[in-house]
Parts: C-alpha cells; structure tokens; sequence
C-alpha cells in the first residue's frame, strides 16, 4: 500500500524528475506552514478591528488558505502556499472601513468584501492574457519598491499603537506611551525574544515568538486561557455577506482598483522571487505561470466569499524551498496543515483577542511584535530606489512618508503617482513614464479636486 502511494505521488507531482522525494516535500510544506502561520492569529485580530466577528475570520483564513494552496500544488505544481496578505488587510480594514474623521473611506466590511472578490474576478479573467504582467511592467520600480516599504511602515506603526509603545498625544501626532505598563513590557518582552529568534535563522521565528509572548502573559492575567481545541468556529457572520451594490461610486470604483494593483505586486513579486531561489525561473519566463497565477486569483474571490481580505502568494514560501521544496506535494501538506488548525480557535482567540487596559485602551500585546517585525522586513526594498534622481526619489519618498502619516495606502500611492507623472512632465521626460502612469495620475488628481 505504501508504495503504491509513493508511486501515486511520484507521477502526481513529478518527484524525480525535480529531484526530491515525498518526505522532502512534507518537511517543507510543514516548515512552510510554520513560517507563515502567524496569519491565523493576526488576521482575525485586524478585520475585527473593522467590525468582523473573530472566529468567522479565523476559519475564513484556514478554509480559504487551504483552498487557494491545494490549487496551486496540485494545479500549478508549485510549492508556494497562499494566504491572506499582510497590508491588504490593513487597507481593507484602517482604509476602507476606516471612518472618515479617521481618514478611511468609512464603507462597511461587507462593501470592502465585494471590492476583494471583484478584483479577484477580474484577476481571474485577465490572467489568460497576459494582462497583469503587463501592468505590473508600467509601474515604475523606485514605485514598487516604496509602496512596500510604505505598507510596511504602517503595519509597523499600528504595531507599535498595539503594543501601548506609541500613543496619540494632544498636540503632536503621537508620543511614547508607559513602557513600565504590563501589556507594553508584555509586547517589548515579544519583540526582543522574536527579534534574537530570527537573527538566529530559527525558521518559524514569529510564530515561535507569539507562542512564547502569550504563555508569558498568561501568569500576568494579560491573556486569558480559554481552551486549545475545539470544533471550527462558524463561518455564518461573514459566508457571502459581501456587498457588491455599494462599490457603485467613485469611491467603490478606487477600491477595486487599489486592491487589484495591490494584489498585482504581492503576486507577481513573490512568485518571480521564490521561484527564482528555487531555480523554476527558464530564460526568465516561470512554466506554468498562467496556472499559478489562475490559482491565486481563484483563492482571492473564494476568501472574499467566505469572510477574508485578499488572499495571495506567500513570500514565506521561501523557506520551505530551502529545505527542498521543489513540487506542488509540499503545497498539499501546507493545505492541510491550514484545515488542522480549524481546531485550534480557542487558541488563536487567546492570542489575538488582545487585552483592555483599566484606562479602556485595547492593547493587542501578543499580536504587535509581529506586526512591527513584519514592517522590517517589508522596508528592506529602500535600499533598491534611486536616490540619486529627483524624479524617481521624490515620488518614492512621499508615497513612503504619507501612507503612514495618514494611515491610508490609497493615499500614498496617490502620491507617489500623481508625483512621479507629473516631475517626468515638467522635465521633458514624459516617456519615461508609461502611459497608464499619467492616465492614472490625472485619475486621481480628479478624484482629489471632486471630492
């Protein structure tokens, strides 16, 4: 029977022949699985904080990641996992379901829902023809870059807002908060120790780090037990709640458009990144890349469906490719290994439901060292934009400094773009910029002056 199976799977996944074996496979969709599994615990905490019910998110992010990565192995043959993107959610829930006094658009969670599973619906129909990567080719790279590293700042800022670190203060923008504060030394204990764990290459670093910080709150009274295991929580708060009537606007029309130009770099960046490591990469071009592509965009419209922000390519695929990952089998495990920890919603309700200071702040202590550590890495893109010219540096740093400043990524891509169109104009280098560029620039210049 067993070898029946291996031999099942050898002509399944092509073992052989991409030099690697089933128990190969399976360690690196497990060491996939625990380098990416923080998002169980921090997607729950992020959409919730724009009115959706924590569960319901939680078992909308398994089922969907699981979905979404066994149709990449064993469509796309790849082994790269996919889950809900780190900034996506941040823009769905601090952006678009923000209120207006806030600077967010001020749309309910179930309109935002319908922006993900629209934009994933036009992925999946311009997939077929090419159309992302030539999109994606318009985009400036000193672009590119900053608006990765703009998200990044932002995530790291509300991390620092969810540790108690940074708060607001009359007058200024913000201020440091009581360091000497349980929940604050709680997060500052979190991000030392998750800190040393990843310098010292220990794969699943953060998740290691979340384990820990929460077990240290747990004597503290900061985190409450609750239960480890039980049946998956209901999907019924968030299963086909989406709005799609309510995008009828200019607003709902930007929605869409963000999410998709979004979703077009995490993509098509991660999917060039990790298989060039992993040597898929033939004359530059990536096999099979209309499937993988295909399977990300079906995995944004079902999470969409089922209660989650966009799903998408995980960068932290890379670490299972560094252990041998090379088929579609390790993608299989990672899927599975999503669906097993359906089980564990008490658990991650323990860890991300965060804890209320006696002044009625709510602190997420266990959640935020990831968030802030996850900004760096995010940043690391800086060091690629070309300082030394005007015309690209420029628009880099205001699209970086304004998505954080107004905790909007819409606006600081606005920014950057409006920027970058307009200094290429006035210095005679309009061909610099491709023509969607300016079409998207004067856009949004529009949409500024009606508003």
């Amino acid at each position: 029977m067993m070898a029946m199976a291996q031999s099942f799977l050898e002509r399944r996944f092509q073992l052989a022949s991409n030099g690697t074996t089933v128990g190969t496979e399976a360690l690196a969709g497990l060491t996939t699985f625990l380098t990416l599994s923080y998002i169980i615990f921090v997607q729950p905490a992020v959409l919730s904080s724009a009115g959706m019910d924590f569960g319901a998110v939680m078992a909308a992010t398994c089922l969907a990641s699981a979905f979404a990565t066994l149709l990449m192995g064993l469509y796309a043959n790849y082994p790269i996992a996919l889950a809900p993107a780190m900034g996506h959610n941040f823009y769905f829930a601090f952006t678009v379901c923000g209120a207006a006094a806030a600077g967010g658009m001020g749309f309910r969670w179930e309109t935002a829902l319908g922006g993900v599973f629209v934009s994933g619906v036009i992925f999946l129909a311009l997939s077929r023809f090419g159309f992302r990567e030539r999109l994606l080719n318009a985009i400036p790279d000193s672009l590119k870059h900053a608006i990765a590293v703009g998200i990044g700042l932002l995530i790291a800022f509300v991390g620092l807002q969810w540790a108690g670190i940074v708060v607001a203060r009359p007058g200024i923008l913000v201020g440091l908060g009581r360091l000497g504060s349980p929940p604050v030394l709680l997060a500052l204990f979190g991000l030392v120790l998750t800190s040393v764990l990843l310098s010292r290459g220990i794969r699943g670093g953060i998740l290691w780090g979340i384990l820990a910080t929460a077990a240290a709150g747990l004597p503290l009274g900061l985190v409450q037990y609750s239960g480890l295991v039980s049946g998956p929580p209901s999907l019924a708060p968030t299963l086909f709640k989406l709005d799609l009537m309510g995008l009828l606007s200019g607003a709902g029309f930007l929605v869409i458009f963000i999410f998709f130009f979004l979703a077009l770099f995490d993509t098509i960046g991660t999917l060039v990144g990790v298989s060039e490591q992993a040597g898929f990469l033939k004359d530059g071009r990536l096999p099979r890349a209309e499937k993988a592509l295909m399977s990300d965009a079906a995995g944004m419209s079902a999470g969409a469906l089922l209660g989650t922000s966009t799903i998408t390519s995980y960068v932290e695929s890379a670490a299972g490719v560094a252990v041998g990952g090379r088929t579609g089998l390790a993608s299989v495990v990672t899927a599975g290994l999503f669906l097993l920890a359906l089980f564990f919603a008490p658990f991650a309700r323990m860890v991300g439901e965060g804890y209320i200071t006696p002044e009625g702040a709510h602190l997420y202590p266990v959640i935020a060292p990831a968030l802030i550590l996850i900004g760096s890495f995010m940043a690391r893109g800086i060091q690629r934009i070309p300082w030394t010219d005007p015309t690209e540096a420029i628009p880099a740093f205001l699209t970086i400094l304004v998505m954080p400043l107004t905790v909007s990524i819409t606006d600081g891509i606005a920014f950057g773009l409006i920027s970058y169109s307009m200094l290429k104009l006035v210095t005679g280098r309009a061909h610099d910029a491709h023509w969607l560029i300016h079409l998207f620039a004067g856009l949004l210049v529009l949409r500024y002056v009606v508003e």
